[in-house]
Parts: C-alpha cells; sequence; structure tokens
C-alpha cells in the first residue's frame, strides 16, 4: 500500500454485492426521483418560477433522503449485525458512522 492511501475498514469492500432486501421499492422510487429531475429540466426550459422549481427541487432531496434511509436501516440490519455476529463489529460501527456523517452534511 503507497503511504498516502487511506486504509479501508475491513467491512468496505470495493466490489461486494449485497442482496438488497427492498430492491423493487427502491428502484420505483428511484425511477420516480429520476423522473422529477427530468421534470424540473423541463421547468428550467420553460423559464418556469424560481420559487416553483425550488419547491420540486427540496421534494427531490426529500425523495432521495428517504432512499437513502432506507438503504442506511437494511445495512444496518444485515451488513452490520453481520459483522457484529462476525467478530467484525468495531470496523463495521465505524463505516456505519461515516456513512451516517456523509449523510448528514
Amino acid at each position: 500500500m503507497k503511504p498516502s492511501a487511506k486504509k479501508r475498514p475491513a467491512t468496505a469492500r470495493a466490489a461486494a454485492r449485497v442482496v438488497q432486501p427492498h430492491r423493487a421499492a427502491l428502484l420505483r422510487r428511484l425511477n420516480r426521483i429520476s423522473g422529477q429531475v427530468r421534470g424540473v429540466a423541463g421547468m428550467i426550459e420553460q423559464d418556469r418560477y424560481c420559487v416553483d422549481v425550488l419547491t420540486q427541487i427540496a421534494a427531490i432531496r426529500s425523495a432521495l433522503d428517504a432512499v437513502a434511509m432506507r438503504l442506511l436501516e437494511d445495512h444496518a440490519h444485515g451488513c452490520v449485525q453481520s459483522a457484529i455476529r462476525g467478530g467484525r463489529g468495531s470496523e463495521a460501527v465505524d463505516e456505519f458512522m461515516a456513512v451516517v456523517q456523509r449523510l448528514s452534511r
């Protein structure tokens, strides 16, 4: 490892695959959000009132936050619990808290 390279927690894997328990619902939400983003682009193209555009952007952020919270909850109940059972709890909690901090910015 290079001296300047950051060491990743043991639970973080670049190509890790996880079965998402709410996969279909998450994909539906993300498709709906994608449509909202296209709608905002259309509003800007149509020179719509700024407050209306900003209201839609706030709705998109809220929807993305809901997706993130669902994923975070699933991660805690699945990956983190599994890591704790496997004796890797400290690393899993550190990783979990780093994600929570990123999401709360």
